[in-house]
């Protein structure tokens, strides 16, 4: 069996690489300094090389993206310890609106016009997706949301917020204008260095997207596989800039690369980041009309690979020193990002009991 990229696959990988390659100490620093902790402009330039295009199949306007192509992207953007809320502000929302056969929104958002987030997460419901801290009433020809929502990610950047709320004993899906009457953000810095939000709606007028809880689970599961396909970029990059610096670093009179101790735990690194690797490429070349195989191979490939990339970046901060989970190397940062998806959509305890559920 063949496993080697296609020709259009590899450009695409270098396409991101190169978009990714400038991201140093001093732009990320330039980058948190905006107003909403990240570039309007460098959004756009995202959306033009067509990353979140790919999202999208070509009826909906998008290019059609494979889960391979998608993983292959978010492999990447690891890698590269980007700073882009592509998965996120991007391929969530892009998700949702082609689901709901929201054109017109799906268009703005494909194009780079239009920033949206998800509001999703309430307090105390830890992963459970099940609406019940945001109500919507009917509202003459809208609905009106009244309700607080936690840890919206990309909130603070946000033009446009998809939100789960209550209505008749369901969970279903609105789309509301961030800047709408009613509509109250606080911004905060958190692990990862981004700015999310937490919302509070007291009135505030949305309109009801054609999608409930049940058609939300099948979009989740994509997004659990493409974190993971990130935390295995994260972890390659922990692995060569631990490895690099290793050989540099001196101690009695020679590189610690040399002391056996280490080479030994560096060698556990590598055989987790490839099993990682083996991982997610099996999961992503997976049945997708399967849609119990399909929950399961994305849960197990998040819980597995999440373990690993965690292990991997443990070994990499201790290996550093204390200088390791400062914002001046890019092994921290990565740390902090694979702390955040690691837990994005359950933890690997949760994902576990979902993969047990659909096995």
């Amino acid at each position: 069996m063949n496993f080697d990229l296609s020709e259009e696959q590899e450009l695409f990988k270098a396409t991101v690489e190169r978009f990714v390659a400038p991201v140093d100490t001093e732009f990320r620093r330039q980058l948190r300094s905006k107003p909403n902790g990240y570039d309007a402009a460098r959004w756009q330039e995202l959306a033009e090389l067509g990353l979140i295009a790919l999202v999208a199949s070509e009826d909906e306007g998008g290019m059609g993206g494979s889960p391979v192509d998608l993983a292959l992207v978010g492999e990447a953007l690891g890698k590269g310890s980007a700073p882009d809320p592509w998965l996120e502000n991007g391929v969530l929302p892009a998700r949702i609106l082609a689901a709901a056969g929201q054109s017109s929104a799906l268009e703005a958002l494909l194009s780079g016009e239009r920033v949206t987030a998800c509001a999703l997460a309430e307090r105390r419901q830890r992963y459970n997706l099940r609406a019940r801290g945001m109500t919507a009433k009917q509202d003459g020809d809208g609905f009106a949301l009244t309700g607080e929502k936690t840890l919206v990610l990309g909130g603070a950047m946000a033009d446009a917020l998809i939100v789960s709320a209550e209505h008749d004993g369901d969970t279903w899906l609105f789309l509301l204008d961030a800047d709408a009457s009613g509509v109250e953000r606080r911004n905060y810095v958190i692990a990862d260095g981004s700015v999310a939000s937490e919302l509070r709606c007291t009135n505030a007028v949305a309109a009801k997207l054609d999608l409930d809880l049940a058609g939300l689970e099948p979009i989740i599961d994509d997004i659990r596989l493409l974190a993971a396909a990130e935390m295995l970029g994260l972890g390659q990059r922990l692995l060569d800039d631990t490895v690099a610096y290793v050989k540099e670093r001196e101690q009695f009179g020679v590189a610690i690369g040399s002391f056996q101790a280490l080479q030994h735990r560096l060698v556990e690194c590598y055989a987790a980041v490839e099993q990682a690797r083996s991982m997610l490429y099996r999961a992503a070349l997976g049945h997708h009309e399967d849609a119990a195989g399909w929950r399961k191979s994305c849960a197990g490939a998040k819980a597995f690979i999440g373990e690993q990339v965690d292990r991997v970046a443990r070994e990499a901060v201790q290996m550093h020193g204390g200088m390791g989970v400062t914002d001046e190397l890019a092994i921290g940062h990565a740390m902090k990002r694979v702390l955040l998806l690691n837990k994005l959509f359950g933890d690997p305890g949760a994902v576990l009991v979902d993969y047990a559920e659909a096995a």
